[in-house]
């Protein structure tokens, strides 16, 4: 009960808190079955915000890491025609590239979303900086990228 107003937490509040404290825990090897389990939950709105959360921590991990490509394909199966889950997993191989020196598309990045853009702008790859400098989506993924042109290299 909502000691406030005496009302209770909605069900799917309680899943979420339950899928996300899963997704935490998971291991390696259950990661695939349980990230289907969280999706097939009968909330798809609040079932797609557990496990974009999931993916996000995921990549962050491992988006340097020898396994990446093996779990970003095993989590594209996953997600499946989800749109907004495909569309942040490709967006989180579009960052790695960025950030590791890989290849890259201009274009590619400069169609990419808010989210992808600000957090490129906040690194460190001068090809990436220049383009969203000039033509970035909005005036503060362009100030940051122009602060990150502007800061003196690491010693």
């Amino acid at each position: 009960m909502n000691a406030e107003d005496g009302s209770q937490e909605p069900p799917e509040h309680a899943r979420f808190a339950a899928h996300l404290a899963a997704l935490e825990q998971v291991t390696d090897a259950d990661e695939e079955g349980l990230v289907a389990g969280v999706l097939a939950d009968p909330d798809p709105v609040m079932a797609g915000a557990a496990v974009v959360r999931h993916l996000d921590r995921r990549a962050e991990e491992l988006y340097a890491a020898s396994s990446w490509e093996e779990w970003a394909e095993a989590m594209a199966r996953v997600v499946g025609d989800r749109p907004f889950l495909v569309r942040r997993l490709r967006e989180w191989a579009l960052f790695r590239a960025v950030a590791l020196g890989l290849p890259w598309e201009q274009d590619d990045l400069l169609a990419s979303s808010d989210w992808l853009q600000l957090r490129t702008a906040a690194g460190s790859s001068p090809g990436a900086l220049a383009v969203l400098t000039e033509r970035g989506r909005t005036k503060r993924i362009r100030g940051t990228a122009r602060a990150g042109l502007t800061r003196p290299a690491p010693a």
